[in-house]
């Protein structure tokens, strides 16, 4: 079994502002507010959460090829 990456940098969608973040290890995370524009976050079509959507590592989740959160 693959070790678990649990960070990942966030990329705003909005004005491209990045931020390396600590993700939850048993959680998706739906909502995320940029520190920067203040836009909320969501997740893309057929993403579990922002990490898979806007993050350089996908959710541990993801990452160990268990279900999601959102089913």
């Amino acid at each position: 079994m693959c070790e678990v990456i649990l960070q990942s940098k966030l990329t705003c969608p909005f004005c491209g502002f990045q931020k390396n973040e600590v993700m939850p290890v048993d959680a998706c995370l739906y909502f995320y507010e940029c520190t920067c524009c203040k836009k909320l976050l969501k997740p893309k079509a057929g993403d579990c959460c922002v990490f898979c959507s806007y993050g350089t590592v996908q959710c541990p989740p993801v990452q160990q090829h268990k279900s999601c959160c959102r089913k």
